[in-house]
Parts: C-alpha cells; sequence; structure tokens
C-alpha cells in the first residue's frame, strides 16, 4: 500500500514536459483490507465449532432430549475408553477427583457438570465417578449423550 503521484496537466489536458509539480495521490485503497477481513472472517468461522472440549469419546446414543443452555461456562467431566477421567482437558487422578471437584465447586456459581464417558466404559466406573462429582459439591450432573438412538417406548419414536 505505496502512496501514487498524479502529475498536474496545464489547461489543454496534455502532461507537460520536463520537471513539473506532482501532487500525492488522496485515494486509499481498500480493496485489499477487505481481502483480508473476508479471509479472517472465513478461518474463525470454520475455527469456532473446533474450540469445544475436546477429549475424544464414543458417547452412547440416546432419545433424550438435550439440556438446556447456562450462560455460566458449563464443567464438564469425562471419562475416556482407558478410564481416564479428565476435567475439562486436564488429566486427573482418581484419587485426587474429589479434591479438586471441591475446590472448583467453591469458584463456581453453579453446581451443575456434564458427565462424558465413553460407551466402552463399565457402569460402575460411570457410577464411581458421578459419587466423586456429589462428593465434591456438583449435586446437578447431566449425563452428555448422542440424540438419535434407540427409544425404548412401543411407538419406537
Amino acid at each position: 500500500m505505496g502512496a501514487g503521484v498524479v502529475q498536474k496537466s496545464d489547461s489543454g489536458g496534455r502532461r507537460r514536459r520536463g520537471r513539473g509539480r506532482s501532487r500525492p495521490m488522496a485515494e486509499i485503497n481498500v480493496t485489499p483490507f477487505v481481502d483480508v477481513m473476508l479471509v479472517l472472517l472465513i478461518i474463525f468461522m470454520v475455527a469456532a465449532p473446533l474450540m469445544t472440549v475436546g477429549v475424544p469419546v464414543e458417547l452412547p446414543e440416546t432419545a433424550a432430549n438435550a439440556l438446556p443452555g447456562e450462560e455460566e461456562e458449563p464443567l464438564t467431566v469425562t471419562v475416556t475408553a482407558e478410564g481416564v477421567v479428565m476435567i475439562q482437558t486436564s488429566e486427573v487422578a482418581r484419587e485426587e477427583l474429589v479434591t479438586k471437584l471441591r475446590a472448583i465447586a467453591t469458584e463456581r456459581d453453579s453446581t451443575r457438570v456434564y458427565l462424558r464417558a465413553d460407551g466402552a466404559v463399565p457402569y460402575s466406573d460411570v457410577m464411581q465417578v458421578m459419587g466423586a462429582l456429589n462428593r465434591g459439591g456438583f449435586g446437578n450432573i447431566g449425563l452428555v449423550t448422542d440424540t438419535g438412538g434407540p427409544s425404548l417406548d412401543e411407538q419406537g419414536g
């Protein structure tokens, strides 16, 4: 983005030969600015959905409805297929889980926590983590599943 130079012309519309006075061009070319902004907009539109909690688990599918959203970012506890317990994206030893949850509970307004567990994790392990969540001060536990699973009612829908 450089400044252009426009030469003065005489009254006949022709350019003078020799050394004439030139004046700086007072117009700004905004096309490169708009191009950069559109590229940044596309990058953020693509990257925004990828900014969720990134612990990969195969969630079981159910026919349950989604829970309503909150103002505060929800606390998410994940149990991976290997049995590793994670708070948000940080790995936590099972012995330290209750202590860390109590520390987190003192800083939060809500007692809601989302529990994500891989479908391959035994039921007893999930229940142990739920008990730790309850002892840690989180009584409102939401189990996260994928939608579109089988329905157990007679109509099947």
